[in-house]
């Protein structure tokens, strides 16, 4: 299976991808990472696994949609059968998701539907809850939405700070879209 991940920044979702993938523990390819900056340090570490990489820079468009339009050729040309959202934090339109047979997975540092957008784990904190977790979910085109495939509970300590509780979440979250992307490569889920 063919796969093109999108990140904006670190990259450590891709880096578990990645390594799974060289350890032959994931059987698929990464064809291309691509980014919405050209400083996304998941680029970096494209590059060192000797990955394609590209950047589609929204600041180089004048309209939303000219910025699309670009990101869908371009994430198109790499003919992949699963786009991966990994901490890429563009919302893209519904003409991208169907160009790829609905097939965009996203990973979101909350219980979905609790808590959608940029700031999952602060709002968890900022709400009170005792458990927050991870979604990994076929996005559609709205904010967060889409079917959910898994998730998993993180339990909140007291007196976290967001910073550890998202490094937390983010152990599971790697877990889980390595799962996730096992179980599509065994065509479970699609």
């Amino acid at each position: 299976m063919r796969i093109v991940v999108l990140v904006s920044g670190s990259g450590s979702n891709l880096q578990a991808v990645i390594d799974a993938v060289q350890a032959g523990e994931l059987d698929l390819e990464i064809a291309a990472v691509g980014a919405d900056r050209a400083d996304a340090y998941g680029l970096e570490r494209a590059r060192a696994a000797g990955i394609d990489t590209f950047v589609v820079d929204f600041r180089g468009y004048g309209t939303r949609a000219e910025w699309d339009a670009e990101l869908t050729r371009v994430v198109a040309g790499y003919e992949p059968e699963v786009v991966v959202s990994s901490g890429f934090m563009r919302i893209v339109s519904a003409r991208f998701i169907e160009t790829f047979g609905g097939r965009y997975l996203n990973t979101h540092p909350a219980l979905l539907p609790a808590f959608p957008g940029a700031h999952g784990v602060r709002d968890a904190l900022a709400y009170g809850v005792k458990v927050t977790g991870c979604t990994v979910h076929w996005a559609d085109a709205g904010v967060d939405t889409g079917p959910i495939i898994a998730q998993e509970a993180v339990a909140i300590e007291d007196g976290e700070t967001e910073e550890a509780l998202h490094e937390r979440i983010k152990l599971v979250e790697r877990r889980l879209l390595i799962s996730t992307l096992s179980d599509i490569v065994q065509s479970r889920l699609l």
